[in-house]
């Protein structure tokens, strides 16, 4: 399998590069060259496979020959190690629960997966990689958990000063070996301009390698979500309808590359807060990015979603068939919680605020009789415990992966530019 940049301005290169090097020369994201989608007879009887059986069918043919079939089937072991249940909120909503992992979100998956081929591609060779990473929260502590004691690898981690949870800040400074932060004084949206900026700095980005979801190491690992819950669900003969909280819209757009791999989803719904770039994108066609503002569900903090480009190319850049098949809407702090009150009022079910996002595109996309809606539930309530507390009459339990690490100290330097960044990398 071969890999192209999306700005069209670089050498196709193989998976093995496409991993290592994070994006392209010309800053374009990878993306694959071919999509082959699946046997209609492995779609129609999924339920006699294991989750381990579908993640590599689903993954081998972005791979290719570059990892050897039982190497990766060892590796999505490793990866899908934990359970992803869906559990019914209403008659024709479910939630599917991504937080099972050890970070409690999403992202444990991709963030383990692109480790152990990293790893697998270093193994031969003695110089250090440094994986760069900008995170709006949960991306930092899964990456920062799938890399410790890598070989051959360091991790340096950007956040936001203030605009993550304590929590999750936890889980990205306390780790200490090979797991560095950096404390930005900004937003998410600096700290991704900061990682991109380095990754076209001739000085420093020959070690450098990134762990967003601009990665496809880090991407299309998602995929294997939206098949879980194909199995789980599609003995209930309705047609599935996905509402994704979105930030920088890698789950959502490895929705639609599962879809375009044969998997019957009927429509997507990319479902975020304020940060309402793509919202207003598809109502008037002008994609116009700005400064991203915080929100209580700062995972999806973004004002300029890195991997919408890779949506619009799934479509052939076609606003009219990406309108057809996709959706989004943009939902407020105050609707969030009157959202969450609804969801544990009517199911006792206890949602996050993303979580909450999620369930609210659904209500506003509106579901016919034939559909049955699923919204990701993208982390555990205990990483937003202030916010779920404040907002519901439930006391959280906080969770053995979380206590853990409440009582580590805290570990991070400041930064406020670029130079600042690339002082502590050179250093």
């Amino acid at each position: 399998m071969n890999y192209y940049s999306l700005l069209h301005n670089s050498p196709k290169t193989t998976f093995k590069n496409a991993v290592v090097n994070g994006i392209a020369p010309d800053r374009g994201l990878y993306f694959p060259e071919n999509i082959a989608p699946l046997s209609k007879h492995f779609i129609d009887h999924i339920s006699e496979y294991t989750n381990h059986e579908i993640a590599f069918e689903v993954i081998k043919q972005f791979v290719g020959d570059e990892i050897p079939e039982e190497k990766l089937k060892e590796i999505i072991a490793k990866t899908v190690s934990f359970d992803f249940p869906t559990v019914k909120v209403d008659d024709n909503i479910a939630s599917l629960e991504l937080f099972h992992g050890p970070t409690m979100a999403f992202k444990d998956v991709g963030a383990k997966f692109m480790a152990q081929c990293l790893e697998y591609f270093n193994k031969d060779n003695d110089d250090e990689v440094t994986v760069l990473v900008a995170t709006s929260g949960d991306t930092g502590g899964a990456v920062a958990n799938g890399f410790l004691g890598t070989k051959g690898v360091n991790v340096v981690i950007l956040y936001p000063s203030g605009k993550v949870s304590d929590i999750q800040e936890k889980q990205l400074t306390t780790l200490g070996q090979n797991i560095k932060a950096l404390e930005v004084d900004g937003v998410f949206d600096d700290c991704q301009e900061m990682v991109k900026t380095a990754f076209l700095d001739k000085e420093i980005t020959k070690t450098l390698t990134s762990a967003n979801s601009i990665n496809v190491a880090r991407w299309l690992p998602q995929m294997f979500y939206f098949f879980f819950a194909y199995k789980a669900l599609h003995k209930t003969q309705k047609e599935l309808v996905f509402s994704v909280p979105s930030g920088n819209f890698g789950n959502i757009c490895a929705g639609i590359m599962a879809q375009k791999l044969g998997l019957p989803i009927k429509h997507f719904v990319a479902s975020t807060n304020i940060n309402d770039t793509v919202p207003n994108y598809l109502v008037n066609g002008v994609y116009n990015p700005k400064p991203s503002k915080a929100t209580i569900s700062n995972a999806m903090d973004v004002g300029n979603p890195s991997n919408f480009i890779r949506i619009q190319e799934l479509f052939n850049n076609d606003i009219e068939a990406l309108r057809r098949a996709f959706s989004s809407y943009s939902f407020t702090d105050d609707e969030t919680r009157s959202a969450m009150k609804k969801i544990h009022s009517s199911s006792g079910y206890v949602s996050d605020p993303h979580g909450a996002v999620g369930y609210l595109g659904l209500k506003k996309y509106g579901l016919k009789e034939n559909e049955f809606g699923v919204f990701l539930e993208t982390a555990h309530p205990v990483k937003f415990l202030d916010v779920v507390e404040d907002t519901l009459p439930v006391s959280v339990e906080i969770p053995e992966q979380i206590r853990g690490i409440m009582n580590h100290k805290k570990i991070a330097t400041k930064a406020s530019s670029y130079q600042d960044l690339k002082d502590f990398l050179m250093n």
